[in-house]
């Protein structure tokens, strides 16, 4: 055990996930960039055997070029492609689904829907921040993305379930969900506050997941997960000074905290290791949200299955009114309003 491993123990306990042959599985991992939590879920899923797909907004090539290289450098041929993915742009995500169907569309065994925006501190007191067609950033990416994207391979991957018996949605989300509350999921007039409206999100991905894994795990061996990641090193200090990296006061604050902010918070790797455990622990069961490769326990309101019900129902009609957005193969999908 090296010394920052031994000096943390006391404070943070950093649980691996258990290597799983993955030969012949096919994994998209979205939200890839270098250093982040995608990047390294990618690698390790790659590194086990996968064949993976990784998205990024832009320079996806490169974010595969590095990850190829890196396990190169291991001796290890790594199946990892890529292609461009805007979860805000309704094209897009009908864009990455066609070729993903193109290209690989025999199977998909598992999802991770790891791509997601947090805007910075100071946003508490600013306006909404709107995409091209009008939504708040946050929920459109966060949720309404991913829920469109999901959607759009939910048919491949209950064929792949009742196929080879096994296809896993995994969603990261966020403590944060517990600042947030059910009432305000369906209320277009609620205030509006930043890291409120990201906390909503994330709230509504969990209950995404669990009515998900209600519709799906019994009768096409689909499961839907979802999991708090844990603070990755870098990542709380970067959302929240976001907006004033030209400040000298701030960038000292942040060279004066690294060594600490390191010793005491989780690698890149380390926070990718609850996602890793949920794409391919035989333990892991869906339904459930995760913490640290376990069960934990999510807000009151994330246990409200009526909610929900009508959420997945509402936000069928919501992805239909966006621009473009008809969700693509649903006629395919048997059971998509199966409950």
């Amino acid at each position: 055990m090296n010394l920052r491993l031994l000096l943390r123990k006391p404070f943070v306990d950093d649980p691996f996930a258990k290597k799983v042959d993955l030969t012949g599985r096919h994994v998209i991992v979205t939200g890839v960039g270098p250093g982040s939590l995608g990047y390294e879920t990618a690698k390790t899923l790659a590194h086990w055997g996968a064949l993976v797909i990784v998205t990024t907004r832009r320079n996806t090539a490169a974010a595969v070029e590095a990850l190829t290289s890196e396990l190169a450098n291991e001796d290890f041929a790594a199946k990892i492609y890529g292609h461009e993915l805007d979860l805000c742009d309704a094209d897009s995500v009908n864009r990455f689904t066609r070729w993903y169907l193109e290209n690989y569309g025999d199977r998909l065994d598992v999802l991770v829907n790891n791509a997601g925006v947090h805007l910075d501190l100071m946003s508490k007191w600013k306006e909404p921040r709107l995409t091209q067609d009008g939504q708040e950033v946050q929920w459109r990416t966060n949720f309404l993305g991913t829920a469109h994207l999901t959607h759009n391979l939910l048919p491949l991957l209950q064929k792949t379930g009742d196929s080879h018996g096994d296809a896993r949605v995994v969603n990261v989300v966020s403590q944060i969900h517990s600042r947030a509350r059910n009432e305000a999921l369906f209320d277009s007039n609620t205030s509006y506050n930043s890291w409120k409206f990201y906390g909503l999100s994330k709230l509504a991905m969990i209950h995404f997941s669990h009515e998900l894994n209600r519709r799906f795990s019994e009768h096409n061996n689909v499961q839907g997960y979802c999991l708090h990641p844990g603070g990755a090193s870098g990542t709380y200090t970067e959302v929240a000074t976001r907006g004033f990296e030209n400040s000298p006061i701030i960038g000292f604050l942040r060279k004066l905290g690294a060594p600490i902010e390191r010793l005491f918070m989780s690698t890149a790797e380390e926070g990718a290791q609850t996602q890793v455990h949920c794409a391919t622990s035989p333990q892991a069961r869906g339904g459930h949200y995760y913490l640290n490769c376990a069960v934990s326990q999510a807000s009151a309101d994330t246990q409200d299955t009526q909610v929900a019900l009508r959420l997945w129902q509402q936000t069928q009609d919501w992805i239909n009114t966006l621009p473009n957005a008809t969700i693509e193969s649903t006629a395919n999908v048997v059971s998509l309003n199966n409950r």
